[in-house]
C-alpha cells in the first residue's frame, strides 16, 4: 500500500532534494578522518560505513558513523513528517537512503545504505524498526557476517512492517529493501562462495 497523498509535487520534490543532500554526508568518511585513520576509502573494502570503519579496528569511530548513517535516514523522515506530511516523510526516507547510496558530494560512490535504511525504518514506525534490527543483531550472532544480516533484515523488513500495522509504508520499505540488495551484489556472491568476510575481521 501506499500513504494518501497529501503534499503538493513541489513541496515532496523540494523535500526530497533535502533529504537527498543530508543522506550524502559521507559521515563515514568524515569521522574516519576526524580520527586520524586517513581515507576510509582506501581501508578494507573501501565502503564508507560504519562495518568498513570497524575494520580499522576503531570501535568509536565505527560506533559514530553507526549513529550517524542511521541518523540522517531518521531525521530526513521526522523533518518532512513534522513540516509536511506521511508522503512526504516516505519520500524524504528513500531519498536520504539514496543520498547515501549515491552522495553527490563523492561523485555518487556511497555506501551500501544499511544503517540508513534500519535508521530510516525506525522512525518511519517503530516496531517495524526495532523488529529489523533485532533481525540483523541474532542473524549477526549467528553468522558473525554483517552483508548477510543486513540482507535478512532487508528481506523482512517488508514483511514486518505489515504485520505489525503500518501497511501503507509498505511500498516504500519494499523499494529499499530492493534496493540494499542491488547494493550488496558483490557481497551475495561471495557469500555463494563462501568468501564474506566475518564481523571485525580483514576484508
Amino acid at each position: 500500500m501506499i500513504p494518501v497523498l497529501e503534499t503538493s509535487a513541489a513541496l515532496m520534490g523540494l523535500a526530497a532534494l533535502a533529504a537527498y543532500l543530508l543522506g550524502s554526508v559521507p559521515f563515514g568518511l568524515v569521522i574516519a578522518r576526524a580520527f586520524g585513520l586517513g581515507d576510509i576509502r582506501q581501508i578494507g573494502s573501501g565502503n564508507i560505513g560504519a562495518t568498513n570503519v570497524l575494520r580499522t579496528g576503531n570501535r568509536p569511530a565505527a560506533f559514530l558513523t553507526l549513529l550517524l548513517d542511521a541518523g540522517k535516514g531518521g531525521l530526513a523522515v521526522l523533518l518532512a513528517r513534522a513540516l509536511l506530511a506521511e508522503d512526504a516523510a516516505q519520500i524524504a526516507g528513500l531519498a536520504a537512503f539514496l543520498g547515501h547510496c549515491f552522495p553527490v558530494f563523492l561523485g555518487f560512490k556511497g555506501g551500501k545504505g544499511v544503517a540508513t535504511f534500519l535508521g530510516t525504518l525506525l522512525v518511519l514506525f517503530w516496531p517495524a524498526g526495532i523488529a529489523a534490527c533485532l533481525t540483523w543483531a541474532a542473524t549477526a550472532a549467528i553468522s558473525r557476517i554483517s552483508s548477510l544480516s543486513a540482507l535478512v533484515a532487508a528481506a523482512m523488513a517488508p514483511v514486518w512492517i505489515n504485520v505489525l500495522g503500518m501497511p501503507q509504508a509498505g511500498l516504500v520499505t519494499a523499494l529499499l529493501a530492493a534496493l540494499v540488495f542491488v547494493r550488496h551484489d558483490a557481497n551475495i556472491k561471495r557469500l555463494m562462495r563462501g568468501e564474506e568476510p566475518r564481523i571485525g575481521g580483514k576484508s
